[in-house]
């Protein structure tokens, strides 16, 4: 895990968590605008992912060791004296909500955008159309097809050669089934979330997850204090948008509301 210190004294903690088939280089701009606005920043590669990918680029990685992964940044970003707020994405942001679940963190607030709660865009072959040994095993590889055009509008974005080698989407049938599995029963938790300050971001145009899911989430949990914003003409990265100056000026306020509420003077 990678540590970015604030420009000046940090008024709190921000960790951020990738989605499925990314890395830490796609959150630079994002890196620099936390840290810039006073925040020390916390980022790793998840297992499998970015500097901690497999020769073959295959993911067939541990939904628990995804969840290890999540709880180690976790501690790791909490030792210190400052509030810690965990932004979430895609994948990570589902795995997120889990490890919070499951496990206790003094987390001062989440914030996740576009979370994988069900799936609109599948891979174009089904895995329990495999034959033999490879469907028993899972050990097929499959595409995913999701391509960097499909998350943002944003063509400088997407149309880095460099950016564009470090993002695979090539998966095996087992990771794909139990990827099904573990997004169904996160779907389905109720009031299993802790009781902390929550914003959730989706995407109006996005084509990988769909984002009703992601909001029936959010009111199951039954939260005492939450905020929910859908991005309109956005695809799934938010914060890899056009509009992703005003994403993270909302985020930002969102932050501040809750650093006051425990008793920080905020300077904006």
């Amino acid at each position: 895990m990678w540590k970015w210190q604030a420009d000046g004294p940090a008024k709190a903690v921000v960790l951020l968590i990738h989605s499925a088939y990314e890395q830490h280089l796609r959150y630079a701009w994002q890196i620099e605008k936390w840290r810039s606005a006073g925040f020390d920043i916390y980022m790793g590669d998840l297992p499998g992912h970015g500097k901690n990918a497999g020769a073959d680029k295959v993911h067939r990685e541990s939904f628990d060791d995804y969840e290890q992964a999540v709880n180690d940044m976790l501690k790791l970003s909490s030792e210190n004296d400052l509030p810690v707020f965990v932004i979430a994405h895609g994948l990570g942001a589902t795995i997120t909500m889990n490890v919070l679940g499951n496990r206790k963190f003094n987390v001062a607030g989440a914030i996740f955008t576009s979370p994988w709660l069900q799936l609109k865009k599948l891979p174009p072959k089904a895995p329990n159309a495999f034959p033999g040994v490879a469907q028993l095993t899972g050990r097929r590889k499959i595409d995913h097809g999701i391509e960097l055009r499909h998350l943002t509008r944003d063509r400088f974005s997407y149309s880095q050669e460099t950016e564009s080698k470090l993002y695979h989407s090539v998966i095996t049938a087992g990771w794909y089934k139990e990827l099904q599995g573990y997004m169904k029963e996160t779907a389905a938790a109720v009031q299993v979330y802790p009781q902390i300050p929550t914003y959730l971001h989706t995407a109006e145009r996005d084509v990988i997850t769909e984002k009703e899911a992601a909001r029936q989430w959010l009111l199951k949990q039954q939260l005492t204090e939450f905020s929910y914003k859908e991005w309109k003409f956005c695809y799934h990265d938010i914060f890899q948008e056009p509009e992703k100056e005003a994403a993270f000026l909302a985020t930002q306020a969102f932050i501040h509301t809750v650093l006051r509420s425990v008793g920080y003077l905020i300077e904006e």
